[in-house]
């Protein structure tokens, strides 16, 4: 199983396809298919038939998840894209950018 850099609730920003260069926060990651679902990027339309939930049915937007590969975390500090480094202390992990060398919550 693939270990991520990426968990939910992180700053990204896209970094290849039609989304390129906007960022948003992670709403869920999708590890076996190595994919993330990102807050108002790659919005779809979709269709839906009435329920009791939408009674009306009809055509919404939702987000489509975008392949861990085209994204990359945001460096706190310059709000530009950032690889991360991992240290472990005993049993804590810290994510640090790269960048600034800030530690990433």
């Amino acid at each position: 199983m693939a270990k991520f850099h990426i968990k939910k609730d992180d700053q990204v920003i896209v970094l290849a396809g039609s989304d390129k260069g906007r960022s948003g926060k992670v709403l869920k990651v999708l590890v076996d298919k190595e994919r993330v679902l990102i807050e108002g990027i790659n919005m779809v339309s979709k269709s839906t038939k009435p329920s009791a939930a939408n009674p009306q049915g009809g055509i919404i937007k939702q987000e489509a998840p975008v392949h861990i590969s085209n994204v990359s975390l945001i460096d706190p500090k310059s709000g530009k894209p950032t690889r991360i480094k991992i240290e472990r202390e005993g049993k804590t992990v810290k994510r640090i950018a790269k960048k600034s060398g800030e530690v990433i919550k």
